[in-house]
C-alpha cells in the first residue's frame, strides 16, 4: 500500500469545492464542539503528543480479542495474526453459530475465553474440541454473554470488533470499560452508538482505531497532521454490484427482473466481503453508513465529508488540509492492511509479500484510475444517510437498524431493490415523533428494536402495492 500526498487531486480528481479560496475556512466544522474530537486519536496537542511517544517506543507484542472470528473480518484477522505471531496474541474469540470452524480456529491459536452466540450448539462445539485433542479446553461462554466475555477476557490489550451490526455494541462499551483500544470493523457500533461511545472512550482513556478500509485510510492519512489541520474528508466508494449502470437502466432492470438484480446486489466487483456489506454497497448505504461513522470517529462536520465513486478501488479514500493539499492512502483491494494497522497503531510491522499481504503495489501495473460523482438516483440511500446524520442523537441508530432489517429482508425476497430506501425513508420519518438528541444505551436498544419492527411494518405495505414514497 502507499500514501500519496497530491495536491493535484484536490482541484481535478477530486474537483474542489470553491471555499479554497481566501475566505476558506482553515479548519472542517467541528459538529462536537463539547468533545472536540472524533473518536479516534487524532486532533487534540495530547493526541499528537501521544502518537508520537508511542511511535518512538518499541513496538509491544498486543494480546488480542477478537469478536467475530468466523466472519469475512474475523478469518482475516487471523490470517495477520498466523502470519505474524510474535507481534500478536489471540486471547479470546467470539463467534456466532459456525461451531466446526470455530473448532479449528480454537486448535489453532488456543484463546483462553471462547465466546459462543449459538448456546444450542456448545455442545457440539465441545466434543469438536475433544475430538480434535484440545486441552486445556477454553472457557466457552455461551448465549448473549459470549460476546462480552470475549471482549473483557482477562490479558486483552486490543479488541478486534468484527462482528456485524448493532450486536457489536454493548461488548465494545464493556471493552472501552476497561481502557482498551478498540480496534473498529465494525462500523455500527459508532452509527448507532456514537453519542454514547464519545465520552465514554474519553472518561475511560481507551483508544479507538479503525480497521475498515476507508477510515483506516484517513487515519493513516492523519498521522502527522497537526491538530486543526483537517479540512476534509474524502470517501472513495467502488460503486458496486451496478456501478456501471445508469439509474433508468438500473430501475428498468429492477422491474423487468428482480430477481436478477437481487441476485447481482449480492456480489461485489472487487472485495470478498459478507453478504450483509455486499448489498451495503451495491445499495451504497455503506457509504452513508461511512460518512456517519467518519463524522464520529475524526469530528468533522457532514458539510465537509465528501463522496466519489472511484471503481478500480486503489485509492481507498483522502483527507484534505488547511492548506490545500490532499493526502490520500493507495493500495490493492486488501482488508488485511486496514485491519493489521489497527492492531498495531502507530507502529508500521514489515511484511513480506505473499505472507498477509499478497502483492507489491505497482503504479505502472495499475496503469490508471477513473473518478465520478455519486448518483443520488441510483443512491437513495445516500442523502438518507447524511439526513440521519445531521439529525443525530436517536436518528443514525433508525437508520441503522431499518437498514439492517431491510437488507435482510431484501435479500429474502420480501421487496424488491428499489424497496431498500423506501422502507427505510419511512421508518426515519415515523421516528421523529420519538426522537432522543442524548440517548442512554437503554434508549438505543429501544430504538433499534422499534426500527426492524417498523420496517417490517412499512415492508408489508409496500409488498401489497401500497405507495410508500414518489
Amino acid at each position: 500500500a502507499a500514501i500519496l500526498s497530491i495536491a493535484l487531486l484536490a482541484s481535478v480528481s477530486f474537483s474542489a469545492p470553491s471555499r479554497l479560496g481566501a475566505s476558506a475556512r482553515l479548519a472542517p466544522t467541528r459538529a462536537l464542539p463539547h468533545m472536540g474530537v472524533g473518536a479516534a486519536p487524532f486532533g487534540t496537542p495530547a493526541d499528537f503528543r501521544d502518537t508520537v511517544e508511542r511511535a518512538l517506543s518499541s513496538i509491544t507484542k498486543k494480546h488480542v480479542a477478537l469478536l467475530g472470528s468466523t466472519g469475512s473480518i474475523g478469518t482475516q484477522t487471523l490470517d495477520i495474526i498466523r502470519e505474524y505471531g510474535s507481534h500478536f496474541e489471540v486471547i479470546s474469540l467470539s463467534a456466532g453459530g459456525n461451531v466446526e470452524l470455530l473448532a479449528k480456529q480454537i486448535a489453532e491459536f488456543k484463546p483462553k475465553v471462547v465466546g459462543l452466540a449459538a448456546a444450542e450448539k456448545e455442545g457440539q462445539l465441545r466434543d469438536l474440541l475433544r475430538a480434535m485433542g484440545v486441552s486445556p479446553m477454553p472457557e466457552i461462554v455461551s448465549g448473549p454473554d459470549g460476546q462480552i466475555a470475549a471482549a473483557v477476557a482477562p490479558g486483552a490489550d486490543t479488541v478486534v470488533t468484527g462482528v456485524v451490526g448493532v450486536a457489536g455494541l454493548l461488548p465494545t462499551i464493556e471493552a472501552i470499560k476497561l481502557g482498551r483500544t478498540i480496534a473498529l470493523a465494525n462500523k455500527e457500533t459508532l452509527i448507532a452508538g456514537g453519542p454514547l461511545i464519545l465520552p465514554m472512550l474519553n472518561k475511560y482513556n481507551a483508544k479507538m482505531t479503525a480497521a475498515d478500509s476507508e477510515h483506516s485510510a484517513i487515519f493513516q492519512c492523519l498521522q502527522g497532521v497537526p491538530p486543526g489541520a483537517l479540512r476534509r474528508i474524502i470517501l472513495t466508494a467502488s460503486g458496486g454490484a451496478f456501478r456501471d449502470m445508469s439509474a433508468q437502466e438500473l430501475r428498468e432492470k429492477n422491474a423487468a427482473d428482480p430477481e436478477w438484480v437481487r441476485k447481482k446486489a449480492s456480489t461485489h466487483p472487487n472485495w470478498d466481503m459478507g453478504a450483509k456489506i455486499t448489498v451495503d454497497s451495491s445499495s451504497m448505504m455503506n457509504k452513508g453508513l461511512e460518512v456517519i461513522e467518519a463524522h464520529y470517529l475524526f469530528g468533522v462536520g457532514y458539510d465537509d465529508i465528501d463522496i466519489v465513486v472511484h471503481p478500480q478501488s486503489i485509492v481507498h479514500s483522502a483527507i484534505e488540509t488547511s492548506d490545500s493539499s490532499v493526502i490520500a492512502q493507495l493500495g490493492w483491494p486488501d482488508m488485511r492492511l486496514p485491519i493489521l494497522y489497527a492492531m498495531s497503531w502507530p507502529h508500521r510491522i514489515h511484511v513480506d509479500y505473499g505472507r498477509g499481504i499478497d502483492n507489491k503495489f505497482d503504479l505502472v501495473k495499475l496503469g490508471s484510475m477513473t473518478f465520478k460523482a455519486p448518483d443520488y438516483d441510483k443512491y437513495p440511500c445516500i442523502p438518507l444517510a447524511f439526513a440521519a446524520g445531521r439529525k443525530g442523537g436517536t436518528m443514525t441508530c433508525a437508520l441503522n437498524a431499518a437498514n439492517e432489517r431491510a437488507n435482510e429482508l431484501f435479500r429474502g425476497g420480501k421487496f424488491d431493490f428499489f424497496g431498500i430506501p423506501k422502507v427505510i425513508e419511512q421508518t426515519m420519518a415515523a421516528h421523529t415523533s420519538d426522537w432522543i438528541k442524548d440517548p442512554t444505551y437503554e434508549d438505543l436498544v429501544r430504538i433499534d428494536s422499534w426500527a426492524r419492527e417498523q420496517v417490517d411494518r412499512e415492508a408489508e405495505r409496500y409488498a401489497s402495492g401500497k405507495v410508500l414514497v414518489h
